[in-house]
């Protein structure tokens, strides 16, 4: 549809079908038993008018599905605006990846990229128009569920990974194919106060713009379709009906022209917040801070009208908003296509392809980081006797919270995926998941489904003792372990992130068998690991790898992969460093560079201030060193950037991959700067022996930051330059930036 006929769509609407258009409903709205309808429309409180104009549907996908609910949607509508279909496709449609973050821990924005195309064109074969990610909130604290979804705590990955991302959903989207990217949680969500789900976030305007926003930002310049909004308060004011951060933010200052979406009921939420004083007050906030489209309530449907005759929404308001959605369904093809190729043929040869699950395969064995291998325990050998023990050893629930439409009959378990590689893998459970299931209840499980879940105590002590019989007979023993899918994701936040006491308990009583013990953790979040590291002598964080992931795992063990993972977030030692992350500031009292004596510096008393496992950590079998660092100039300017170098040296017989890490210090500065940024990164392959030179390029803009008076710009002066594996192994080096 061409311009001006979207211009004359639009001028021939209603006010209600207008209204429609900023309506999103979920699937259970439009079924076809009449009947049905009844619980859900009488749940939310709206009118069956309504329902039959309104103009995007909620997490329905399915070619078969999506055809049905259009043809009747379409049969009922006067102007034939097709339906837009929204779904949560996080990290895979069927083929999942790793979660998001540990997507991230491959320092590889390009083979994300590629691999969210292959995404977009599953999720397109399925029938979506529309994904709720990528999520770019940056997170420092591991209590929070949602970290699961992020790429970690430092900005400068978490920019260049919504670039990724959403130039990779987003593919060929002109020719069909790809699928319109909707970016969250604007804004600072991941900031939520003690780590605490839909919790209240506060911080200075300055670390907001310094830290939270590049990424949302790198993501709009990417090309982001849409924009979710966050369910936290920014300076005190609800995103949903924050006029400066959504108005004066991202579409004045951003130049973002496509449609905000709110996120789960969070106009409603607005007056739960006591920002609002009622669902009508909700709806006019919400508007008036360019929100567009209201998920999952009636506000809109229910006030938006009202408003409008008071005059306290304009018709222009209401038409600028209509019209960016329009203008979505025109990019998405809908109006010449409804279905926009949609066909059950199409999709049961589109998704869970061969050439998907390599993808899935790849990148879950990049994802994985070593932690530790001492004694060389890592690769495992073919003939060695392996007792493969614990809940996670042959268990297809490997994909995280996030992988609504995954099958967990398409996973490969670890135990099948070793036994690939060797006939001498043998399994044995130990040990319940959980002490406690009970918590199961708060998703809707029965108690009759929550006691069947629990092993027996017949169970429990046969499995355990046979895990005990096969670890001391074996050659060694390998013990996958990890959170419960449930205790990571949205609503997961958690204060203690220890492994679960029934798993702490069966790896203190292996480990005094002294075999040689290798931990896998499964998780969704860094947990805290200080006791296990001391007890094995291998360790590899999986983290929920996905549908391909015992597969990538497998190869790591056997060594058909050298490991390259390094984390982005930082492994707290213990809860009570939390949060922990690695640019964090001197303060006036450093712990070893202070004038002070030892008390009175700025340190715990009972544990370290360092993590347990830095931001960039991670091992590979190959063992590089570093060495060389120099500089082409010793000053810098805008005009006149300088270039660093280094010389990397794989010391191993075999080839492996490195993650060569920049990171840069601002020594003294108006606005007082973190001990490290990351600036830069390469991941370098390295042959057996083989030496490499490095290069970055520093230039004045990367030495910016935002000013006493909120210009973003840098300072003349002194600045570190750090190379290294990881934020706390680096070289140094000095500059100066000149005018």
């Amino acid at each position: 549809m061409d311009n001006q006929q979207l211009v004359t769509l639009l001028s021939e609407l209603t006010i209600d079908e207008k209204i429609g258009q900023l309506v999103q409903l979920s699937g259970d709205f439009f079924q076809e038993d009449e009947a049905m309808l009844v619980g859900p429309q009488k749940k939310l409180g709206i009118n069956e008018a309504m329902i039959e104009l309104v103009g995007s549907v909620l997490n329905v996908t399915g070619a078969e599905k999506v055809r049905q609910i259009q043809d009747n949607y379409l049969a009922k509508s006067r102007h034939k605006i097709p339906l837009m279909f929204m779904a949560d496709i996080i990290y895979g449609y069927q083929t999942v990846y790793p979660i998001p973050l540990g997507q991230a821990a491959s320092w590889n924005p390009e083979l994300i990229e590629e691999g969210y195309q292959k995404i977009a064109l599953e999720s397109v074969a399925g029938g979506a128009h529309v994904t709720y990610a990528p999520m770019v909130d940056l997170v420092k604290d591991p209590r929070w569920g949602r970290c699961l979804e992020s790429t970690g705590e430092d900005v400068y990955l978490n920019s260049r990974y919504a670039e990724a991302m959403v130039r990779g959903f987003q593919h060929n989207f002109d020719q069909g194919q790809g699928l319109a990217s909707c970016v969250k949680h604007f804004a600072a969500y991941g900031a939520a106060e003690g780590g605490r789900d839909y919790n209240h976030v506060d911080m200075s305007e300055r670390r907001l713009r310094q830290e939270y926003l590049p990424a949302y930002q790198a993501a709009v310049n990417a090309g982001s379709k849409l924009v979710m909004t966050s369910f936290n308060t920014v300076e005190g004011v609800p995103a949903t009906g924050n006029k400066w951060l959504m108005h004066d933010v991202l579409r004045e200052e951003w130049g973002f022209d496509g449609v905000v979406i709110s996120d789960y009921a969070a106009v409603q939420e607005l007056v739960t917040h006591g920002y609002a004083e009622n669902n009508k007050e909700a709806t006019y906030l919400a508007m008036a801070a360019s929100n567009d489209i209201d998920m999952k309530t009636a506000c809109y449907a229910n006030h938006l009208a009202e408003l409008i005759a008071e005059g306290r929404i304009s018709m222009e308001q209401l038409d600028q908003a209509v019209w960016r959605v329009l203008c979505l369904k025109n990019d998405l093809g809908l109006f010449e296509d409804p279905y926009r190729g949609v066909s059950l043929e199409g999709e049961n040869k589109g998704v869970f392809t061969s050439e998907n699950r390599q993808m899935a395969r790849n990148i879950a064995s990049e994802s994985m980081v070593l932690l530790k291998n001492e004694n060389q325990v890592l690769p495992l050998k073919p003939e060695q006797k392996v007792a493969l023990i614990g809940p996670y050893g042959d268990s297809q629930e490997l994909m995280g919270l996030w992988a609504v439409h995954g099958r967990m009959e398409d996973v490969t378990t670890i135990k099948e995926a070793m036994s690939k590689h060797s006939p001498s893998v043998s399994y044995e459970q130990g040990c319940d998941m959980l002490e406690d299931y009970t918590f199961l209840g708060e998703f809707g499980y029965s108690q009759k489904i929550i006691s069947g879940v629990e092993l027996s105590p017949e169970e429990k002590e046969a499995t355990k003792d046979g895990a005990i019989k096969l670890a001391s007979e074996s050659d060694v023993i390998v013990m996958a372990l990890g959170e419960h899918t449930l205790q990571s994701g949205e609503a997961g936040s958690r204060t203690s992130l220890r492994l679960p006491l029934k798993q702490q308990e069966l790896l203190k009583e292996l480990a005094e068998l002294r075999k040689p013990l290798v931990l896998l953790t499964i998780s969704g979040r860094p947990l805290v690991l200080t006791e296990e590291v001391a007890l094995v002598d291998g360790l590899i964080q999986a983290w929920f790898p996905g549908t391909e992931g015992g597969n990538a795992l497998a190869d790591i063990l056997y060594g058909k992969i050298n490991p390259s993972g390094r984390l982005t977030q930082s492994f707290p030692f213990n809860e009570g460093q939390i949060p922990v992350y690695y640019n964090n500031y001197s303060t006036g009292r450093p712990e070893n560079e202070s004038q002070h004596s030892g008390r009175f510096v700025s340190k715990y008393l009972d544990a370290p201030n360092q993590p347990l496992f830095p931001f960039g950590y991670g091992l590979s079998y190959h063992e590089s060193s570093y060495s060389a660092l120099q500089v082409d100039s010793e000053t810098l300017s805008a005009e006149n950037p300088l270039t660093v170098t280094v010389t990397v040296t794989n010391l191993a017989g075999l080839a492996g991959q490195e993650v060569v890490q920049l990171y840069v210090r601002d020594l003294y500065a108006s606005i007082v700067q973190p001990v490290k940024l990351l600036k830069g990164f390469q991941k370098i392959q390295l042959e057996a022996g083989e030496s490499r030179e490095v290069s970055f390029e520093i230039s004045e803009e990367m030495l910016r930051f935002y000013q006493q008076d909120g210009q973003f710009a840098s300072e003349v002066g002194d600045f570190d330059i750090f190379i290294g594996r990881n934020s706390q192994d680096c070289q140094k080096i000095r500059v100066r930036l000149v005018a």
